[in-house]
C-alpha cells in the first residue's frame, strides 16, 4: 500500500513535468481526440436517452446518478486497466505518466491565456475578445479591455484548479484510475452539472460529486497562487466564500489578491445580466496584469510539481 502511494505521487510529478513540456500537441489531436472529448460524447449520449422531459424529477435524478457512475466507473476501470497494463519497470511508468498527461492542462490553459494577453497588449480588443470567448462561457461580445483581462485571469484562476490542481492530487491519490474518474466527474458538471430546469434533476449528482472531489484541491490552489506571489491568503480568507460554489472563489479570491486587482462582478450570459461577486480591493485587471497572472500561474504550477517531488520521496522512504 505505501509503495502503491509512493508511485502514485512520482507518477503525478512525472505526469506535471510532461505536460508541461509538451502539452496536448495540436496534430495529435486532429488524429486522437482528447480522451474528454470520449467522455463528454458519452454524458451527452446517456442525456440525449435518459433526460426526457415528460420523466418525473425522482426518477431524472436517479438516472442522472447511473450516468455519472456509468461514465465514471468506467473511466476509472480503464485506468486501472491501462495501470496494470504499464506495470511498475521504469518503461512502464514513463508510459503511465505519459497516458495521465492528457488530464492535466497546464500547457493548454497557459496557451489559451497567452492567446489573450498577446492582442490585448497590442491594442487588438477584437481579437482579444475573440480569444478569449474560447475559454469562458459570458457574452464577450461588449467587453471592453479589463472586462477582457479579467474574464481570462478568472479562467486562469479556476481552471488551475480544475486542470491542473485537482487531477494532479487525484492522480497523486488514486493513480490512473483516480485521475480519469475525476475527469470523468468534472466532464459531467460541465455538461449536465447546471440549474437550468432541464438539468436540475438529472445533473445533480454530477454537480454534488464535482463540489466534493474539488473541496480540497480548490482550496490547495488557492494557497498556491498566494504562496507563488507571495500575498494574496488574506483577500483569498476574506472573499472566497462570497462565490455561489464552495470552491470557485478560493482561487478567483487568491488571484485578486495576488495581482491587487478587482476580479468578478456582473457578467452577460446568453444576453442576460447575471449578478457576481467581487474579489479584491483594487482597480480592474489590464492587459500587463494578464502577464503578471500568468507569471504567478507558472510559479503556481512549479511549487505544485515541487509538492509532489517531495511527497514521492517522502512516501517512497516510509514504504522501506
Amino acid at each position: 500500500m505505501k509503495g502503491g502511494r509512493a508511485h502514485c505521487v512520482s507518477l503525478a510529478a512525472l505526469a506535471l513535468g510532461l505536460e508541461a513540456a509538451v502539452g496536448y500537441p495540436e496534430t495529435l489531436n486532429a488524429r486522437l481526440p482528447h480522451p474528454v472529448v470520449w467522455i463528454g460524447r458519452a454524458i451527452e449520449g446517456l442525456e440525449r436517452r435518459w433526460n426526457r422531459p415528460e420523466t418525473g424529477p425522482v426518477r431524472r435524478k436517479a438516472l442522472g446518478v447511473a450516468t455519472l457512475t456509468l461514465t465514471a466507473g468506467a473511466s476509472a476501470g480503464a485506468g486501472w486497466l491501462v495501470q496494470r497494463a504499464c506495470g511498475r519497470s521504469r518503461l512502464g511508468w514513463l508510459a503511465a505518466a505519459l497516458l495521465a498527461t492528457p488530464g492535466l492542462a497546464q500547457r493548454s490553459l497557459h496557451d489559451h491565456v497567452e492567446a489573450v494577453r498577446r492582442p490585448l497588449d497590442a491594442g487588438d480588443l477584437p481579437g482579444a475578445r475573440n480569444a478569449v470567448g474560447r475559454i469562458v462561457g459570458r457574452d464577450v461580445a461588449r467587453l471592453d479591455a479589463p472586462g477582457v483581462a479579467a474574464a481570462a485571469l478568472e479562467s486562469l484562476a479556476e481552471s488551475f484548479n480544475d486542470g491542473v490542481v485537482a487531477p494532479a492530487l487525484w492522480l497523486a491519490l488514486g493513480g490512473l484510475p483516480g485521475l480519469y474518474a475525476y475527469k470523468a466527474v468534472n466532464t459531467a458538471d460541465s455538461i449536465i452539472g447546471h440549474m437550468e430546469p432541464r438539468w436540475r434533476d438529472f445533473g445533480w449528482a454530477a454537480a454534488r460529486t464535482d463540489d466534493l472531489m474539488n473541496l480540497i484541491p480548490a482550496r490547495l490552489a488557492g494557497w498556491l497562487i498566494a504562496l507563488a506571489a507571495g500575498r494574496g491568503a488574506r483577500t483569498m480568507g476574506r472573499d472566497a466564500g462570497k462565490h455561489a460554489s464552495p470552491n470557485a472563489g478560493w482561487p478567483e479570491a487568491a488571484m485578486a489578491g495576488a495581482l491587487g486587482v478587482r476580479l468578478g462582478g456582473a457578467a452577460v450570459y446568453d444576453g442576460e445580466v447575471m449578478a457576481r461577486p467581487t474579489f479584491g480591493d483594487g482597480p480592474p485587471p489590464r492587459a500587463s496584469d494578464l502577464a503578471r497572472g500568468l507569471s504567478v500561474y507558472r510559479h503556481a504550477c512549479g511549487l505544485l510539481l515541487l509538492g509532489c517531488l517531495i511527497g514521492g520521496a517522502v512516501a517512497g522512504r516510509r514504504s522501506r
